[in-house]
């Protein structure tokens, strides 16, 4: 009988690990931290100030967790918006982890601003002429598409299975309608969603540039260019196949799983070109406005520009372009961790290195409380990855019982 792959709850390990205990743990020193701030306030648990008004949770909670979900919309353009259906496999955890990013993104931006309960006011007071407005308008839509492309693989999970016991069993008919229903309009329907994703997508990750670009002389020359939103979307780009590659071996160690090396692969062989691309901008605005000669200067910001393009970009793209990588877990996993490690060093760089506001003597550095509800978020995030791929289809597994050919659709 032929084995063919197909996406399944996972029952290959226990839930409960002491990796996991661990993860809890650091889940719930961010919680602690986080319910700090919202009792608090804000300044009882950062120190950012009028001069510093953002740092860490808007470089790395909105602005790199933004980018880093890019695996979504990528990976929904190539496998349905240009069929290619090899990369299927990869496609819905790619789905989960945009889902999950930005929803923590949400979070992360409600827990930066002062008043986090005014969090709906762009929803209602409108600012057409605002960068940040456009950010945070296309982010809402945007999560709601992702929590919509989602629903197929709900209703997957639940079609036929519907067994509510004692005196709710007279909904088990009529719940059973509903999912059937749902699943048959969302099949019709679901790509105006993917297609609405993608185009979301390519505007609010250039619209983040946008916002440093306004901050004008308090950004750093290495940083600061008109050509910044153009480069925020390049990046997004190129760490969007690198994270889906990241995620999918490091979920196929901690499951018992194999790695999908070949599909890994295939999608390593389309980032040279995009790293290339994305090197290119970089360098070529670097030496039009001549601020190469800041990485003189033996400085913080030059060093981290260093890193940023060195190891994030250069290393990264010659390990792609190497065949013995391409083949290897081992190797695939370092050369997308160095590129996901770049983006978010960009983003740090450009919100947080790069950000130097005048009438100040003292530099800012995240609080333990800030960097705990940082890690807190990712811990918490891991969880929720971890509980969906138990309770639904969304990791591809070898299926023995199935020798027809598997239905794709944005369910897998």
């Amino acid at each position: 009988m032929k084995h063919i792959f197909t996406p399944q709850p996972i029952k290959t390990v226990k839930f409960i690990t002491p990796g996991v205990l661990l993860v809890m743990l650091i889940a719930l020193n961010g919680i602690v931290f986080l319910a700090g701030r919202f009792f608090f306030g804000i300044g009882a648990v950062t120190n950012l100030d009028n001069f510093y008004p953002w740092g860490l949770w808007i470089g790395v909670d909105v602005a790199a967790g933004v980018a880093l979900a890019a695996g979504g919309f990528t990976t929904a353009a190539i496998g349905h918006i240009f069929h290619r259906d090899s990369y299927h496999d990869v496609v819905r955890p790619a789905l989960l982890t945009a889902m999950l990013g930005y929803t923590f993104v949400a979070v992360g931006v409600m827990t930066d601003i002062g008043r986090w309960y005014y969090i709906w006011h762009p929803l209602v007071f409108w600012n057409a002429n605002s960068a940040l407005f456009e950010v945070g308008i296309c982010v809402v839509i945007y999560l709601n598409v992702l929590y919509i492309e989602f629903l197929p693989i709900v209703t997957e999970r639940f079609m036929g299975k519907v067994n509510l016991p004692g005196i709710f069993r007279g909904l088990n008919g009529f719940i059973e309608r509903i999912l059937r229903w749902a699943d048959k309009t969302l099949n019709a329907t679901m790509f105006v969603f993917i297609i609405a994703g993608v185009v979301l997508s390519t505007l609010h990750q250039s619209s983040l540039g946008t916002l440093m670009v306004i901050a004008g002389p308090k950004m750093h020359p290495l940083w600061q260019t008109p050509i910044l939103p153009l480069l925020f979307f390049l990046s997004a780009i190129a760490v969007g196949f690198p994270m889906v590659i990241f995620e999918s071996l490091i979920a196929a160690r901690s499951f018992k799983l194999k790695p999908e090396t070949k599909v890994l692969g295939r999608l390593g062989r389309l980032l040279p070109p995009i790293l290339g691309i994305y090197l290119i901008f970089k360098l070529t605005d670097m030496f039009i406005r001549e601020t190469f000669m800041y990485l003189t200067e033996f400085n913080v910001q030059s060093v981290m520009f260093v890193i940023e393009i060195l190891v994030g970009i250069i290393i990264p793209l010659r390990l792609f372009l190497s065949r013995a990588v391409l083949k290897s877990p081992l190797g695939l996993f370092i050369a997308s961790a160095l590129v996901v490690f770049g983006v978010l060093i960009n983003r740090i760089n450009n919100f947080v290195v790069a950000y130097d506001p005048p009438y100040t003597d003292a530099s800012y550095f995240p609080s333990f409380g800030e960097i705990s509800v940082t890690v807190g978020f990712v811990a918490i995030m891991v969880l929720a990855y971890r509980a969906f791929v138990f309770i639904f289809p969304v990791i591809s597994q070898p299926n023995k019982s199935k020798s027809q050919d598997t239905k794709y659709s944005v369910r897998g």
